[in-house]
């Protein structure tokens, strides 16, 4: 009788990063390690903030400690190795099989954590360095699909580095009312909705907080939707869509993760257009070369016209979140699914 034992993958939820959304990228790389199935796979939490890169020694008794929340006050934290994306801890050193990136913003949804990976050696959940580059650029993403007949509202780019601006003439161009936003940001931080030109210079400056661009873009009247896929290397999957509801101005940060909306999935649209959708997706995935889950927001305007607001490579993933929702409703486990992605990565098709 063979005593071998099976090893299992260590696995790194890397999380935090330098964006104002470092909070939510916590609670979904909690929602990660709820998820994944720990018989199969050796978890630790790692968190980077700046040039602090820090493992949660012990992530198991620390979460279980915490009522599954990710700590920011624990001795438990220990310095990574960035040499080979590694930490040693009672003397035993630890290095990863594979990493699942749900970091909000930079540096790990804009190519730069992909392209440190990549040199490290060690795969990972999402897109690569292009394709997450392009895609966290809300303007280069928007524009670039627009080009394969993808439908986008009309836009304006700014930059810091261009120094002035003419309010009347961004008005001209979108229109009023509008949405001003920064263009590499997420959660619907520094976003306003204008409907004066009188509002547009403080909108363009809270947004400028948030980054060095901002994107001012024509407001659609529709209804929202979002739409979830994967794909590994012998299938695709579609997940079903979800109805975004909210009584506030637009789907900001309180109607994301203060309850303040109404979720419907499956949406309530017709069966042609749900199939669609969902094969715009599935489209827009394969034009940008991704790679893992992807979420894709469209508004539906009048004729049930599809148009295209944004793709989001690291979706959220608390247990409430769009993805977990439409895996659920689409009757798969959602720890199935996650370990589905991690095991593409090795397998020999």
């Amino acid at each position: 009788m063979s005593n071998c034992v099976k090893m299992k993958r260590k696995i790194a939820i890397i999380a935090g990063g330098d964006s104002s959304e470092y909070g939510v990228s916590l609670r979904s790389a909690a929602g990660i390690y709820s998820f994944l199935d720990k018989d199969k796979y050796d978890i630790t939490i790692v968190k980077l903030r700046g040039t602090a890169w820090q493992a949660l020694a012990q992530t198991v008794s620390v979460l279980a400690e915490n009522n599954g929340i990710v700590p920011e006050d624990t001795e438990q934290w220990v310095a990574m190795d960035k040499n080979d994306f590694s930490f040693t801890y009672n003397g035993e050193k630890t290095n990863f099989d594979f990493a699942y990136i749900t970091i909000h913003g930079t540096p790990g949804e804009n190519g730069v954590l992909q392209g440190y990976l990549d040199m490290v050696g060690v795969p990972y959940s999402c897109c690569g360095v292009l394709a997450a580059a392009m895609t966290f650029n809300k303007f280069t993403c928007n524009h670039y699909l627009k080009g394969f007949g993808i439908r986008v509202a009309e836009s304006v780019l700014l930059r810091k580095s261009d120094g002035g601006y003419s309010a009347s003439d961004i008005v001209k161009k979108v229109g009023l009312p509008c949405f001003i936003k920064t263009n590499v940001g997420g959660s619907s931080f520094g976003v306003t909705k204008v409907k004066t030109i009188e509002e547009v210079a403080p909108a363009i400056e809270k947004a400028f907080a948030e980054g060095s661009e901002v994107i001012c873009e024509a407001f659609m009247k529709g209804v929202e939707i979002t739409c979830g896929v994967y794909k590994t290397k012998d299938k695709a999957v579609a997940f079903p869509i979800t109805e975004v509801v909210t009584s506030n101005e637009f789907f900001d940060y309180d109607a994301k993760y203060n309850g303040q909306v109404d979720e419907i999935t499956p949406a309530r649209i017709p069966d042609e257009v749900r199939d669609a959708v969902q094969a715009m997706t599935l489209k827009i995935y394969d034009i940008l070369g991704c790679k893992g889950i992807i979420r894709v927001d469209y508004i539906l305007t009048d004729g049930w016209t599809i148009n295209l607001l944004e793709v989001n490579t690291t979706p959220g993933m608390t247990a409430t979140s769009f993805i977990p929702q439409q895996v659920r409703a689409a009757g798969l486990n959602i720890g199935e699914v996650l370990s589905e992605i991690i095991e593409d990565n090795f397998s020999k098709q």
